[in-house]
């Protein structure tokens, strides 16, 4: 079967549900022209090296089957974005099979950390993971290194410490150490999943994401189809238990994680669109705080946090839902219709989500339109519309995944 034409299960169906009256009452969306978005940055690792802070930017990993680039863009004071030139990771990109508008069906394929000023993505096509050092919108020192698996289509850090999410095959997480040579791979630091995938996962079956917990104790993993959450408590050398601690989820179909101020851990349930929290012990078991709190979207998958505030993509009707948290713990929707900011004709197929150092600003992917939105965030969690950024990767037979706000 080509890959033009895709086969659409019934959860595709649902993803992809867009609502019209939605659309048709939505008007006015400011766009950024990037044509020099695919333009190859020149003189890398040249140059005067800027300034640490100097700078904001704003990265986008474009998931390019022929080879994956990282789109960066320069962010000003009040939150605008323009082209900043772009940057071969000496990867392939990925497309899991049937996937409906994410084609790595994950969070957390490209991130940045900031004790080591490293970005690093995931080549989901070549089985590697690459490490940029980030100066200011710069990109130098790029180094690729196998991923230990199949199809990586996440990445957590803590400390010292990155783990890469494989999604295919049986699936696994590697570990490796930041240095200031990239990554390292960490030996004794592979364990499997355990799944049933092929190479290329089908998108529905794949895990969604790996996440450190605060302080780095335990890692946690989201299976799709399983309905698991499944925590590796780490050892004082940053290694994993030997096996992960298997938790029934809340709800079904969990994806993304984030966590609140107390350490409490966010899990997005993409069937029901609902957010469960839990407490994380020890012994890698979870404690349910607050379970499966419906947004009334379709599929939410994404969930970025912004100090008391959350902020869910969902991808079926190209919304997005914001949550706030009281002092105990208990989450709650910022609005009663459960949409903080509207689908637009420039803003569909809402995926993967950034928030800014100073929780100011958020930025959301959408693969559909090879777009990406720029809100500003209120005090009281409002979203307002700075502007759209065109010209990006758009889904096809694969598209952009993954997005970072420095």
């Amino acid at each position: 079967m080509s890959r033009h034409t895709r086969r659409r299960s019934p959860l595709q169906v649902r993803l992809t549900v867009v609502g019209a009256g939605i659309l048709a009452a939505v008007a006015g969306v400011t766009a950024v022209t990037v044509a020099s978005a695919h333009e190859e940055a020149r003189g890398h690792g040249t140059g005067s090296r800027t300034r640490v802070g100097a700078d904001h930017a704003v990265f986008v990993q474009g998931n390019e089957l022929d080879g994956n680039t990282i789109h960066v863009f320069k962010r000003t004071r009040d939150g605008r974005l323009s082209a900043a030139g772009s940057y071969s990771t000496g990867g392939k990109g990925g497309d899991q099979v049937d996937a409906p508008t994410d084609s790595l069906a994950s969070q957390g394929s490209l991130v940045y950390d900031n004790r080591s000023r490293l970005l690093l993505a995931v080549n989901a096509g070549s089985g590697t993971v690459t490490s940029f050092r980030v100066e200011g919108q710069k990109l130098t020192g790029r180094r690729v290194t196998s991923s230990g698996g199949d199809f990586p289509a996440s990445i957590a850090v803590s400390g010292s410490l990155a783990y890469v999410m494989n999604a295919g095959g049986t699936g696994s997480v590697q570990g490796f150490r930041l240095t200031a040579k990239g990554l390292e791979p960490l030996s004794d630091a592979h364990r499997s999943l355990g799944l049933d995938n092929k190479k290329v996962p089908l998108f529905s079956s794949s895990p969604g994401q790996v996440a450190f917990t605060p302080g780095g104790h335990e890692l946690v993993v989201t299976t799709k189809s399983a309905n698991t959450l499944e925590v590796f408590p780490m050892t004082r050398g940053g290694r994993p238990a030997r096996q992960a601690v298997v938790n029934d989820s809340a709800g079904a179909v969990p994806f993304a994680i984030t966590f609140d101020k107390a350490g409490r851990m966010l899990v997005a349930e993409a069937k029901e669109s609902a957010v469960s929290t839990y407490g994380v012990r020890a012994d890698g078991t979870l404690k349910v705080v607050q379970k499966s709190l419906p947004n009334g979207q379709n599929t939410l998958c994404w969930l970025e946090r912004a100090g008391d505030f959350f902020y869910g993509g969902n991808t079926g009707n190209s919304t997005v839902t914001g949550y706030r948290t009281d002092h105990h713990g208990r989450l709650a929707l910022t609005n009663d219709v459960g949409v903080a900011a509207p689908p637009s004709a420039e803003s569909q197929g809402v995926i993967d989500l950034a928030v800014t150092d100073d929780e100011k600003f958020l930025y959301v992917q959408n693969a559909t339109s090879g777009t990406v939105d720029g809100f500003r965030i209120g005090r009281n969690g409002s979203l307002s519309k700075i502007g759209t950024t065109t010209g990006l990767p758009l889904f096809a037979e694969s598209g952009m995944e993954g997005i970072v706000a420095v």
